[in-house]
């Protein structure tokens, strides 16, 4: 095997390392013989990191954040310490976890996720993110956990699960943190508390540069027409967004009657899958849609479904994909444009626009670095403007007068090309704290004060962690309230 070929784990010398330089000069003779060119955001990041300042890392997505906690997860193993991975869903922590065993060996590699524990013990664990909020819950600044790298950090603003972003932030000053998005927005003041909590400097390391640049533009034409009118310009893969699971595949029950692929792509599609078992109800119609050259990728999809539309992807062989906005969760699916059905979605509670963050998030996935010179996100018109349009195009060319306009469905939301443009253009909205008190919270931190062996009782825990949280003077005293026996 040539040294090029060597794996980042044989980088780590014997007895481990402690001098920040000479880690830095290993890791970065390890990228150049593996063929990456850092680029300066990232060299800017892992210098930071070496110097042990927490790094609140902001650049978009395809513009090498990996490689930069691949360097925290090297620096912990040289200095023989241990390292966290998080991320807000399993299928992404699976996806670093085998990543990471392929670089450090899965002997160094461990997987956290409520469903699953696998090497437990090891140096590196991968988890979700409620998993080491837990932790910190249960065990406070006595948690090993001396580096912890946040995937997705602009998840600390989710209103259900901002809380699991922000715990371990309150309980574990001792940690080394890097948190990472390609949404961040403004982060000063979040930035200020993290230093006071844990007396660390942090580094804020911002680019806008993406490897693959991204053009925009809006469709007033049915989806139909403007699927096949991608693909015969060279756009594809295509990756539909829609917000439901039952709208993705009503999608692409509907595309079966587009000119997708031909004859030979069609005998390839036969042949990749033909030793697959699609052994239930629902895999009969993943099947049925694939052999049309369409994908169905969402979370009501069995897994190994997905992973199989993953892969057939990767090797070119599906050219439309039609699934949900888990795209925009760092989903490794290599993607040419990313088509928008719509620009509303419902937050559990209404049915509103999009947030910039939500939008840049899926947005962003287009453009596949090394394939594309660039990415393309596309978005439809709302279907009863588009029929209005035809309609009237039709009635002018009969000379007829104008038939009345279809108005819009029950509890529309209406969006344009001008909301399209201003979610294009403007920056990720700031991120807010969403700190909430659970049970699943109340009973970890009530644990630990049973545990004779870590300092503080339940309640003084709880009642110090509300007061650290990075809520409003107004939300902390609602939360203390809430907290009262």
């Amino acid at each position: 095997m040539t040294e090029a070929r060597r794996r980042l784990i044989e980088w780590v010398p014997e007895g481990g390392l402690s001098d920040a330089d000479a880690i830095l000069d290993r890791f970065t003779r390890w990228c150049i013989d593996s063929g990456f060119e850092l680029y300066d955001a990232q060299e800017e990041a892992l210098l930071e990191l070496m110097t042990d300042r927490h790094v609140v890392l902001s650049t978009p997505t395809g513009s090498g954040k990996s490689l930069v906690a691949l360097g925290m997860h090297f620096k912990a193993l040289c200095e023989e310490k241990r390292s966290f991975y998080t991320a807000p869903i399993k299928a992404l922590v699976s996806e670093k976890f085998f990543a990471l065993c392929n670089e450090f060996g899965p002997e160094n590699v461990g997987m956290l996720t409520g469903d699953a524990a696998i090497n437990w013990a090891a140096p590196i664990i991968c988890c979700t993110a409620e998993v080491l909020a837990n932790m910190a819950l249960r065990q406070g600044g006595e948690t090993d956990a001396p580096y912890v790298v946040m995937d997705e950090f602009h998840y600390f603003s989710d209103r259900d699960r901002g809380w699991a972003w922000q715990v371990p932030l309150l309980s574990l000053p001792r940690t080394c943190f890097l948190l990472m998005s390609a949404t961040l927005g403004n982060t000063s003041l979040i930035e200020e508390r993290i230093q006071k909590l844990t007396n660390r400097d942090v580094a804020h390391v911002y680019s806008d540069e993406r490897p693959v640049p991204l053009d925009f533009s809006y469709r007033e034409t049915p989806i139909i027409e403007t699927v096949e009118s991608l693909l015969a310009s060279g756009h594809e893969p295509i990756y539909i967004v829609h917000f439901t699971q039952r709208e993705a595949a009503e999608q692409a029950q509907g595309l079966t009657s587009a000119q997708i692929t031909d004859k030979d792509e069609k005998r390839a599609l036969t042949a990749a899958i033909g030793g697959f078992r699609f052994d239930t109800p629902y895999g009969k119609d993943v099947q049925r849609f694939l052999k049309f050259g369409i994908g169905l990728h969402h979370a009501g999809v069995l897994p190994k479904y997905r992973l199989l539309v993953e892969r057939l992807a990767g090797r070119g062989l599906l050219k439309v994909i039609c699934g949900t906005d888990t795209l925009g969760v760092g989903v490794n699916i290599p993607i040419r444009t990313v088509l928008f059905t719509k620009l509303s979605k419902y937050d559990g509670e209404k049915v509103g626009i999009l947030s910039v963050r939500n939008f840049k998030q899926i947005a962003g996935r287009a453009g596949r670095r090394g394939f594309d010179t660039e990415g393309s996100v596309v978005c439809q018109a709302p279907e009863h403007v588009i029929e209005n349009l035809r309609s009237a195009a039709k009635s002018t060319a009969k000379g007829r007068k104008k038939d009345k306009k279809k108005p819009p469905p029950r509890g529309f939301v209406a969006w344009s090309a001008d909301t399209f443009e201003q979610l294009a253009e403007n920056p990720p909205e700031t991120l807010r704290s969403q700190m909430t008190l659970g049970h699943g919270t109340l009973v970890a931190l009530l644990q630990r004060g049973e545990d004779q062996a870590l300092p503080g009782s339940g309640y003084a825990e709880l009642i110090a962690l509300v007061d650290k949280s990075f809520e409003s003077p107004s939300r902390k005293k609602r939360l203390r309230r809430e907290t009262a026996v």
